[in-house]
């Protein structure tokens, strides 16, 4: 269920939020919730709750990412790839290391919490 909420911003957001809507076509408001919804997603760790602490420690690329990620790097190895190709993969590899940065923070305050062990305890546990 959407909301509608009113607040005022600073002029140099609505005006980059207004030139991104031309240069897409996009709505402005569909920008700026956009911009939010970002923010919101990418929120440290420390200020999530145990449960989507949790979720982060256990999360993974989507398959269908993971797949077209994996196709690019066995082309890019054999020296396949065309320009565009060349850039999806380097976006692609960008989302994968955000998401393992993001996956490492997550472990951290999981551990602090003393929602997951340690991994020098579960290293030591293996052996």
């Amino acid at each position: 269920m959407n909301e509608t909420v009113t607040f005022e911003l600073p002029e140099a957001i609505t005006s980059q939020a207004r030139v991104l809507a031309a240069t897409t076509r996009r709505r402005f408001e569909d920008v700026l919730t956009e911009w939010i919804e970002h923010s919101v997603i990418k929120l440290p760790a420390e200020l999530l709750s145990d449960e989507q602490v949790a979720a982060l420690c256990d999360m993974q690329m989507p398959s269908g990412q993971q797949e077209v990620l994996s196709d690019l790097l066995a082309r890019h190895r054999e020296g396949q790839l065309s320009e565009t190709e060349t850039h999806e993969l380097d976006r692609l590899m960008q989302v994968y290391r955000q998401g393992l940065v993001r996956k490492a923070r997550a472990w951290k305050v999981a551990v602090d919490r003393g929602l997951k062990p340690s991994l020098g305890r579960l290293t030591s546990a293996r052996r």
